[in-house]
C-alpha cells in the first residue's frame, strides 16, 4: 500500500473532534474537514470522578453525528483515542461499551505520556522551514482536564530525534474553572489559588522535562489558538491566519491576562472565541499565561532568551491519525 485512510477521533474534557484523512509517506491529507463538537464530556468529573448523564448525551450525541459522516466515506481504519476526563471518570465502562456501539470500535483510553508522544507528534510533522523552528522543540498541548509538556527533536526521522522527556499535568481549562475560579468574573483570590495549584505542577512538570533547553515552543489546543487569535487582534477566528503563526509573549500574556478577569458576558462579545469556552477560556488563559512565564523564566536563569512561541493548529488529532495510518503501512496487525 502507499497510502490508507485513516479517521480519527479526539475526546477530550470540553471537546470532541474527528479527521478523515490520506496518510502516506509525505504526512497527512485531509479527505474531510476537521469537524469539532464541544461537549464538556469532563463536567464536574475532577470534583465527582464520574461522567454525568448528561454530559456522556452529549458525546453520544456527537459520536453519532460523526458515525454519520464515516458512513458517507471508507476509511481503512477508525481510532477512537479519550484522554483526561475518561482517565479520571468511575464510570468510563459505560461510556466505552456505548461508544463502540455506535462507532463499532472501542476508545482507547490512553495515559497523559503517550498523550503527550502523539500531541508532538501531530504538532511537528507540521513544521516548515517558513516556520524557522529551531530544535530541540517544546510542545505544550494544553487541554480542558490536562496539561502536557514534551519536548524532543523533530518528530519525523529516527527515534532518538523524537521525543526526548515529557509529563501530563492535571492542570487545564474545564479542571482550573471548577476547582477555583468559580465566581464570574473571578475573584483576585481564586486566580491566586488557581496559580498555586499550576505552579506547584509547573515544578514537578520541570523536574521531568528540561524546558529551558528548547529552542522553539509550540503551543496547541482550543486555548492556545484562541488567545493566539486575541493576540493577533482578529475579530473573528480564523484558523489559516492562526495556524503556524509566531506569537510575542508578552502579547498573548497580556490577552491572557485581560481575559482571565473579564466576565463571561464580555467574553461572548470577543467572536474570536468559541462560544463552547466562553466559560473555561479564562482558566486555560492562565495555565497557558503561567506556563509560558515559566519558561522564560527558566530560559532566562540559563543565559537564553525565549520570548515567542509557533501557535498550532495540529497536535493530538493528527498525531493520532499519522501513527494509525503509518502503523498500517508498516502492515501492524494490531491497528483496527
Amino acid at each position: 500500500m502507499s497510502s490508507v485512510t485513516v479517521a480519527g477521533i479526539d475526546c477530550g474534557t470540553n471537546s470532541i473532534r474527528l479527521m478523515v484523512a490520506e496518510v502516506d509517506e509525505q504526512g497527512l491529507h485531509p479527505v474531510v474537514p476537521r469537524m469539532l463538537r464541544v461537549i464538556r464530556l469532563g463536567q464536574d468529573v475532577d470534583k465527582t470522578h464520574r461522567f454525568s448523564a448528561d454530559a456522556l448525551d452529549r458525546a453520544y450525541e456527537a459520536a453519532r453525528e460523526f458515525a454519520e459522516v464515516l458512513g458517507r466515506h471508507r476509511v481503512d481504519a477508525l481510532r477512537f483515542v479519550a484522554t483526561s476526563a475518561t482517565r479520571d471518570a468511575a464510570n468510563r465502562e459505560e461510556f466505552e461499551d456505548r461508544i463502540e456501539s455506535i462507532l463499532g470500535v472501542r476508545p482507547e483510553v490512553i495515559p497523559g505520556s503517550q498523550e503527550a508522544e502523539l500531541s508532538f507528534l501531530g504538532a511537528t510533522s507540521m513544521l516548515s522551514s517558513a516556520h524557522d523552528p529551531k530544535p530541540p522543540y517544546l510542545v505544550v498541548d494544553l487541554g480542558g482536564g490536562s496539561t502536557e509538556l514534551v519536548i524532543g527533536g523533530d518528530g519525523v526521522t529516527s527515534s532518538e530525534n523524537k521525543v526526548r522527556d515529557a509529563f501530563s499535568m492535571n492542570i487545564g481549562s474545564v479542571r482550573m474553572t471548577e476547582r477555583h475560579l468559580l465566581d464570574d468574573p473571578p475573584s483576585e483570590a481564586q486566580i491566586e489559588a488557581a496559580k498555586q495549584d499550576i505552579n506547584t505542577l509547573i515544578d514537578e512538570a520541570f523536574t521531568h522535562v528540561d524546558a529551558a533547553s528548547t529552542g522553539t515552543i509550540i503551543g496547541v489546543s482550543g486555548t492556545v489558538t484562541t488567545m493566539s487569535a486575541l493576540a493577533m487582534g482578529l475579530d473573528s477566528y480564523d484558523r489559516a491566519r492562526v495556524d503556524g503563526a509566531r506569537i510575542a509573549f508578552d502579547k498573548v500574556m497580556d490577552v491572557d491576562n485581560r481575559v482571565l478577569r473579564m466576565s463571561r458576558a464580555e467574553r461572548g462579545e470577543l467572536h474570536a472565541i468559541h462560544p463552547g469556552r466562553i466559560d473555561v477560556v479564562g482558566g486555560g488563559a492562565l495555565v497557558w499565561n503561567e506556563v509560558l512565564r515559566r519558561v522564560s523564566e527558566a530560559a532566562a536563569a540559563k543565559g537564553t532568551i525565549m520570548d515567542s512561541y509557533i501557535a498550532s493548529e495540529h497536535g493530538l488529532l493528527d498525531g493520532i491519525v499519522l501513527d494509525c495510518g503509518r502503523r498500517l503501512l508498516e502492515g501492524d496487525a494490531d491497528v483496527a
